[in-house]
């Protein structure tokens, strides 16, 4: 059986492409090239469905959440504060999971942030 090998892509509709990319370039470090193409390090990835009447997402109007790996949340989450970012204050620990935390992109997407275990 065929089966898929990996995350292909992340599209986003976004009112201004450019300034959004480079939002998610300067304030992630998310070094994509002009088409896109972004070489993530190596690690796991998570697909999980959620109750269709989760807040976990943040707004009910948000249909899909995108989860970054990090090496060292707290500092992520300090860079991003020190820059300006929507950082909650917020960040929760699942035992043999990891850390996580929640900033908001220019256009209210809410993001996790999670250091594995």
């Amino acid at each position: 059986m065929e089966r898929v090998l990996g995350i292909g892509g992340y599209f986003l509709r976004a009112a201004d492409p450019a300034a959004l990319s480079a939002w998610y370039r300067d304030c992630l470090g998310l070094d994509a090239d002009e088409n896109g193409l972004w070489r993530p390090e190596p690690g796991p990835t998570v697909f999980a469905a959620f109750d269709a009447g989760t807040d976990y997402f943040g707004s009910r109007e948000q249909q899909t959440m995108v989860n970054f790996r990090v090496r060292d949340l707290d500092a992520m989450l300090a860079q991003l504060r020190a820059k300006g970012v929507r950082v909650d204050e917020e960040t929760q620990e699942m035992a043999g999971v990891g850390r996580f935390g929640w900033v908001t992109d220019p256009e209210g997407r809410r993001i996790e942030l999670w250091q594995p275990a």
